[in-house]
């Protein structure tokens, strides 16, 4: 198989997870009551960092003004809320409630069941964790072991 082929068809594979994936999660939106965008932005909320408005709008790729439109909906509903931001007192951080976390607790659990990636055993899934960061991130330093997550960098962003 040529790079050009290869490449093809990798990109095939990538399109057909990100459908079964979106398909897994819009049926679980719905079952909610929430948005695809919604979804994904509790699924990005859920990661713990301290997150703006203006940070989840460039996670979402959206501007803005949807962005607030989108949280001033979930915060309605009680799933998140606006406190002050610790160094900035012009903003604010959106943070997952209580019943934000029981919902986006429910969708961790549906994508881990439902996983692709679940077909897997696990030292295949930290091969494939490896290079997909690769390929997002860049190579990694020389001296870091594959699969091992590289906590003093999480810890610094």
């Amino acid at each position: 198989m040529d790079d050009r082929q290869l490449t093809e068809e990798l990109y095939d594979y990538l399109f057909a997870i990100r459908t079964q994936v979106h398909a897994e999660l819009k049926e679980l939106a719905q079952d909610a009551g929430l948005t695809d965008t919604q979804a994904d932005a509790l699924w990005r909320l859920s990661r713990g960092r301290e997150m703006t408005a203006r940070r989840l709008a460039d996670l979402l790729q959206c501007d803005a003004s949807t962005a607030t439109s989108m949280i001033d909906r979930l915060e309605k509903r009680g799933l998140v809320r606006r406190v002050p931001h610790p160094m900035d007192r012009r903003a604010k951080v959106i943070q997952l409630t209580p019943e934000g976390c029981a919902l986006r607790d429910r969708v961790i659990q549906h994508t881990t069941e439902h996983s692709p990636f679940a077909r897997l055993d696990h030292e295949s899934r930290l091969r494939l964790h490896a290079l997909l960061r690769e390929v997002i991130d860049g190579p990694r330093p020389t001296g870091e072991a594959a699969g091992v997550k590289d906590t003093a960098k999480e810890e610094q962003q």
